[in-house]
């Protein structure tokens, strides 16, 4: 029986290879894929999705106004599966379709994608996700203090951390750190001393 995944990390833990090497796995057993990203996410153009280990694959991208369910009823029902990279970026309704997606067509949906952002508040695509997944998995990350990472702390030009701000910011490496919530709070107090508030 299909079901509804959420595979979860901070950045930096290898969400977009996995989702990738996923991908391979089921088109090795000759299985099509839909692999889905959302439109916000222009990092590498709007229809690829590419590791940072360099892992790429085309994709279909979707805006936020786009019925999932739609689109793969109409095009993509030939696919035994499907994937999505970044599904933070999804809008709380695009996760239902994707859920009634699993239901009537008995097709796993494998999801990946961050749960917070850098203010540690949950994305509205991931917190659906929690609400209703019938697998929830965390893929760990490693702040550089050993510990587990589980903030995505971003970063100012100048390397100071921030705190506020938009909550969609695309970057990587050059924009965000995986980092416990010990070592973040180190940070902002050490900022704060220094009059340093952003």
């Amino acid at each position: 029986m299909a079901k509804l995944y959420f595979k979860f990390g901070a950045m930096g833990c290898s969400k977009t290879a996995q989702a990738l090497i996923t991908k391979f796995n089921y088109e090795e057993r000759s299985m099509k894929v839909l692999l889905l990203k959302p439109s916000v996410d222009t990092r590498d153009g709007t229809d690829v999705v590419r590791s940072r280990i360099g892992l790429e694959s085309r994709a279909v991208c979707v805006p936020a106004d786009r019925d999932i369910y739609a689109l793969y009823t109409e095009q993509y029902r030939d696919r035994k599966v499907v994937i999505v990279d970044e599904c933070q970026f999804l809008t709380p309704e695009q996760v239902d379709q994707l859920g009634q997606i699993v239901i009537d067509y008995d097709v796993p949906v494998l999801c990946f994608g961050l749960s917070t952002d850098f203010q540690t508040h949950l994305f509205p695509g991931s917190r659906r996700l929690f609400e209703i997944a019938e697998s929830i998995t965390e893929i760990k990350s490693v702040c550089r203090c050993g510990a587990k990472a589980t903030v995505n702390a971003r970063f100012d030009d100048e390397g100071h951390v921030l705190f506020s701000g938009d909550q969609v910011c695309l970057g990587g490496n050059d924009r965000y750190m995986a980092m416990c919530r010990r070592c973040w709070l180190k940070c902002r107090q050490a900022q704060e001393a220094q009059g340093i508030f952003t």
